[in-house]
């Protein structure tokens, strides 16, 4: 069972940005397609970015599609979320989520059984 632990959050101005590290432990980090999603106060959990488990294919929502990019380094089990031109909208508790349901990840999260305690992502006007 991999355990996932993201590290990265904080506070910055409007059109900043922020690098989200995600690091894995417990399991064979290149059999998971990763995700991350992010939840803002009173609303759904929403996903952000997924890439698969070895072929570096990642998909995006429009709303941080050419804002933000997911990448991974399986020789470190680690997988990244680049956020740049950040907008207040942006702001959220962001989790890393692991699938091995699919090697080619998903928007949704029940695809992904397992997650991180999540890092806060404050971006001020």
């Amino acid at each position: 069972q991999v355990q996932l632990v993201e590290s990265g959050g904080g506070l910055v101005q409007a059109g900043g940005s922020l690098r989200l590290t995600c690091t894995a432990s417990g399991g064979t980090f290149s059999n998971y397609a990763m995700g991350w999603f992010r939840q803002a106060p009173g609303k759904e959990r929403e996903f952000v970015a997924a890439i698969s488990w070895r072929r570096d294919d990642t998909y995006y929502p429009d709303s941080v599609n050419g804002r933000f990019t997911i990448s991974r380094d399986n020789a470190r089990n680690t997988v990244y979320l680049q956020m740049n031109s950040l907008k207040p909208e942006d702001t959220a508790v962001y989790y890393c989520a692991a699938s091995d349901k699919t090697p080619y990840g998903s928007s949704n999260p029940g695809m992904f059984d397992y997650w991180g305690q999540g890092t806060q992502v404050t971006v001020s006007p």
